[in-house]
């Protein structure tokens, strides 16, 4: 049986939903204080709306984040060096993590309340499991770092969690610039082999 196509009143819904709420998250403070209620109000649309929609606010958040990184996820799936697959693995591991850091960076509130959301470990969130998976298997071509794959993209995933993030740019006010050369240094020194 053929995928129905959604209704052109829900897609532009979603599209109304999904502007509201990347405009609220982008002024907010405080992300964790945004509800459901708001972004419904702020979009021109009921709440059934937004939980048909969505499902609950955790569901609200993957779907706007997933919507800001579909332009990291398509230069890492096709585009060119050094975020595409024809990478030589050590650089594709330092533009990986410099990319995931920038879009954090560049979207600190979302990346914060979705992290926050839902479980009590982010690490079993759908959008961790992708970075790690995809992480871990560009490691794995590196000579001598295959056997601690696993546990090395953990470590480097660690190192640009959205509440770390927050604090070092946040709060210790660190330059963006400063915090991707640390990482890439860092990076550098966990995939060198011995």
């Amino acid at each position: 049986m053929p995928e129905r196509k959604p209704r052109k009143d829900a897609a532009r819904n979603r599209e109304a939903v999904l502007a509201a709420a990347d405009a609220l998250f982008a002024r907010s403070e405080s992300p964790e204080d945004i509800t459901m209620a708001d972004v419904a109000a702020a979009a021109g649309v009921g709440k059934g709306t937004l939980f048909r929609a969505f499902g609950d606010r955790s569901g609200l958040l993957r779907a706007l984040y997933e919507a800001r990184l579909e332009p990291v996820r398509e230069a890492i799936e096709s585009g060119p060096p050094p975020l595409g697959p024809g990478t030589p693995p050590h650089q594709r591991v330092l533009a990986l993590l410099d990319s995931a850091l920038c879009f954090k960076l560049d979207n600190r509130r979302l990346a914060l309340a979705l992290e926050e959301s839902g479980s009590t470990s982010p690490y079993q969130a759908a959008h961790y499991d992708r970075w790690h998976n995809l992480l871990q298997g560009v490691l794995e071509q590196i000579p001598g770092l295959a056997a601690d794959s696993d546990f090395t993209a953990h470590t480097l995933l660690a190192a640009i969690r959205a509440d770390l993030v927050e604090h070092l740019a946040g709060e210790e006010d660190v330059p963006r610039e400063k915090l991707r050369a640390q990482l890439a240094a860092f990076t550098t020194r966990a995939i060198t082999a011995p």
